[in-house]
């Protein structure tokens, strides 16, 4: 392997995985794999760039940065040369960590003197500039993340975010540094007096320029975009090649299951419902033991073929009330569960297709079709919009997933991905 990944979520990794795998041109991508936590044995050698999938987000801080060091130390093991701590491209923390604290444990475990901070996605409307976050032209703590049901953002100066987190001074290098290119950045970086870097970017010309004056950086964190000029760096001087995997289409029985509750989604849903059948999970019905995994299985048997979603996904208000009435970690458990059982059920039965919504949701689907196949890698297809590939699970009867963050894809994104799972494109 060239480039490690540790994302702290599913949803994220696949994103940063698909930036590897489609690089800025066809040959510019690494052969790339996503792992559903971390491995116990050895990649295969023709794997480039590897992505473990961590639950690591919103896990207490200790265990995050176990899981984070453990997964290090097998990319390290499979020769890698560079490594990215992936979170999402809104920086959910608390002001507790965990970014903070995992960033700490993996420089201080690869002796990295600096490390940049670049949350920026200008593709779909993250941008950093003066060390601000923005969301589609929002400061963060206005775009709605102020009302994220774990990890509510209220500052949109992640430099401050940051700093609450970590003894480590954390400095900026400004967009009109960046604006001058690669050896600006460079310099910049050299002359800061802080170990950690809040890095400005507000177009992938300015992702670019990162890349390239991050070539020889250990450690980088950020979300998917700082990847975005990476794996040319390690292709510089070799012959040009198609990397990725070859994705034909998978036909089949489709499942939907929406665990998010970003507007987005909630969004998506409404827009599905239109024409296809869907099922709301009653939370409290779940929280008693009345709402069964063998009751959403006769859901989808009963509509298959109809693209059928199962959502639990409810309004700010709903989720506070909710979570007041049983509690943030038992409710996210239990759900997590429950999603998990019906997707090793739908694995196990024949279904070929399967789109999940929400970080944590993701997490559970993953791991249960990844264990019921007994396939640990799950392999890069065709982007469905910015963030969100296909992935294939299995080998000789395989399963194709799309794993999305809670606030990406387009409003009928649902139907689409369906679609571009069964034509391949």
């Amino acid at each position: 392997m060239k480039i490690g990944v540790i994302a702290d979520d599913f949803t994220g990794a696949s994103d940063i995985a698909n930036t590897l795998a489609k690089g800025v041109e066809p040959e510019d991508g690494l052969q790339t794999a996503q792992f559903p936590g971390t491995p116990t044995a050895p990649a295969d050698k023709e794997i480039e760039a590897g992505v473990i999938s961590l639950k690591s987000r919103t896990a207490p801080v200790e265990e995050a940065v176990a899981d984070s060091l453990r997964a290090l130390r097998w990319l390290k093991d499979q020769g890698c040369q560079q490594f990215i701590f992936k979170y999402c491209s809104t920086f959910d923390s608390t002001k507790e960590g965990n970014i903070g604290p995992v960033a700490e444990a993996l420089a201080n475990e690869l002796s990295a003197q600096k490390v940049v901070f670049c949350p920026a996605f200008p593709t779909t409307g993250r941008t950093v500039f003066q060390g601000h976050l923005f969301v589609l032209g929002k400061l963060l703590n206005e775009s709605g993340m102020e009302n994220h049901p774990l990890t509510p953002m209220t500052d949109a100066n992640i430099r401050r975010w940051l700093h609450y987190q970590t003894e480590e001074a954390v400095g900026l290098v400004p967009i009109d540094t960046v604006k001058q290119g690669s050896e600006a950045i460079a310099a910049a970086l050299q002359k800061a007096d802080e170990r950690f870097v809040i890095g400005d970017a507000i177009s992938d010309e300015d992702l670019l320029a990162w890349g390239e004056a991050l070539k020889d950086a250990k450690l980088i964190t950020g979300g998917s975009g700082i990847a975005l000029g990476l794996p040319r760096n390690f292709l510089r001087g070799t012959s040009p090649k198609s990397a990725g995997s070859v994705f034909t289409g998978i036909a089949g029985p489709a499942a939907i299951l929406a665990g998010s509750c970003s507007g987005a989604t909630r969004g998506q849903i409404d827009v599905h419902a239109e024409s296809h059948p869907t099922f709301a999970i009653d939370v409290p019905g779940v929280m008693s033991g009345d709402v069964t995994t063998q009751m959403l299985l006769e859901f989808f048997e009963a509509h298959s073929g109809q693209a059928p979603l199962v959502y639990s996904s409810g309004s700010p208000d709903d989720v506070r009330a909710i979570q007041s009435q049983f509690g943030q970690e038992v409710v996210a458990e239990k759900l997590d569960n429950l999603f998990a059982d019906v997707a090793r059920e739908l694995a196990e039965t024949g279904y070929k297709r399967i789109v999940v919504a929400g970080g944590e949701t993701s997490g559970a689907v993953a791991k249960a079709v990844s264990e019921a196949l007994g396939s640990p890698a799950m392999s890069i297809g065709p982007e469905i919009d910015p963030g969100v590939p296909v992935l294939s699970v299995g080998k000789s009867e395989p399963i194709v997933l799309a794993l999305k963050s809670g606030n990406f894809g387009a409003p009928d994104f649902f139907a689409k991905a369906l679609r571009m799972m069964e034509a391949g494109k």
